[in-house]
């Protein structure tokens, strides 16, 4: 690890500014950041410290939950308006990591959780990532954890977040502050697709402070759940999870929300699973072609191409958990 520069925001305002200059990160909770930081991954001149920060308050305004930057997974996963309202959230945020570190990390830190894909993370190996131009290893490498929605050439590595995967069902809204002033990014367009530059992780802009998340208070985001399938019970990174959510009435699906973990460059969100299900009574057949379909179009490579039966069983399954069947 190199040395750096470390200074402790009293404000958002000061926050904000230090993040304008080039060279700088913030941490909170650094479960992720420290870690990249000692293998050499990220570098930079300078950490600004922003706990102090009134961000970790998770309330309700109206039809609006919104959770503070700075609110501990742990903390948003075992809060009864979460648990209650959006509970595919806290059992995302309860599978991901082990207790000690969901006591760390924050809902703003998780947003930019960072790929584990183990060319990324190795500074030998080329990646275009981690330096552009330079290539991907992971193409003619080991992909097995790797994505297959959302790839090009230049990039394959897996977004590692499982709270991401419910916010994106969810329809979340991340709050920024900037040097322009407050803006809101819908989570669809906060996470960029990798194309030719997959350096280019989201939209936020020099400057920019993740202040909070926005949920809308949805009724029928009650009944939803997540679903994940790793290759150990506990701490480890998913290969396939989904995040669902169904509106059920009179019999007939009236609405639906899929998600996706595991096997997307970004978080997911599967509309063509959504339409597969909208307007259909629920069962066993029509969960597994809703699967399906969420994996048309998907890329996989020589050690990836399970991940599409193995998602599409997920899909499947947690679908069946929210809306049971009638056959």
């Amino acid at each position: 690890m190199r040395a750096f520069e470390f200074e402790r925001a009293a404000t958002i305002d000061t926050a904000r500014d230090a993040m304008g200059s080039g060279g700088t990160v913030a941490v909170a909770g650094g479960t992720s950041l420290i870690d990249l930081m000692k293998l050499g991954v990220e570098r930079p001149e300078r950490v600004v410290d922003i706990n102090r920060l009134p961000l970790a308050a998770i309330e309700r305004d109206g039809t609006t939950v919104r959770i503070g930057a700075l609110a501990r997974n742990s903390d948003v996963a075992y809060d009864p308006l979460i648990a209650e309202s959006f509970p595919v959230l806290s059992r995302a945020l309860l599978a991901g990591a082990s207790a000690q570190l969901r006591n760390m990390a924050t809902v703003g830190g998780n947003l930019l959780q960072r790929t584990r894909c183990t060319y990324f993370r190795d500074t030998a190996w080329p990646c275009n990532k981690r330096e552009p131009g330079s290539g991907c290893s992971a193409v003619d490498g080991f992909h097995r954890n790797l994505a297959i929605l959302g790839t090009s050439p230049s990039c394959i590595a897996t977004n590692p977040s499982d709270m991401n995967v419910a916010l994106a069902m969810l329809d979340a809204t991340v709050v920024v502050a900037g040097t322009g002033g407050r803006r809101r990014i819908a989570f669809g367009d906060f996470h960029r697709l990798p194309g030719d530059t997959p350096h280019v992780e989201t939209s936020l802009e020099p400057g920019d402070l993740i202040e909070a998340v926005e949920l809308p208070v949805t009724p029928f985001f009650r009944n939803s759940t997540y679903v994940k399938v790793r290759d150990r019970a506990s701490y480890a990174f998913a290969l396939a999870s989904a995040a669902v959510a169904l509106d059920l009435q009179g019999g007939t699906i009236r609405n639906a929300r899929v998600a996706l973990g595991g096997v997307g460059t970004v978080p997911w969100r599967s509309e063509a699973a959504e339409r597969e299900l909208i307007g259909k009574s629920p069962s066993r057949e029509l969960y597994k072609r809703a699967g399906e379909s969420a994996f048309r179009g998907a890329t996989p490579l020589r050690d990836n191409a399970f991940k599409a039966e193995l998602g599409a069983k997920v899909v499947a399954r947690a679908l069946a958990l929210v809306g049971g069947t009638q056959q």
